[in-house]
């Protein structure tokens, strides 16, 4: 049987938690690849706290800010 390995860069990691780890201790975007899928991004933004992400960059997204945009634009 083929263990799954999850690849950051150049390194490979057994499990899908420890590639995320080491993903967002690099602080950049970067793609995590496994066996039958790939995901990239910059991982680490994983609470908002005083309307700030861990990075100290203001978050202002607002779901409720966006629900029915469309509908409204077009009456």
């Amino acid at each position: 049987m083929k263990e799954i390995m999850f690849k950051v860069k150049e390194l490979e990691f057994v499990d899908l938690n420890s590639a995320m780890d080491y993903a967002k201790s690099l602080n950049e975007f970067v793609s995590i690849v496994g066996d039958d899928f790939e995901v990239c991004g910059m991982f680490g933004v994983d609470s908002v706290r005083n309307g700030k992400c861990p990075d100290g960059v203001a978050y202002d997204w607002n779901k409720a800010s966006r629900i029915g945009r469309v509908k409204k634009e077009r009456v």
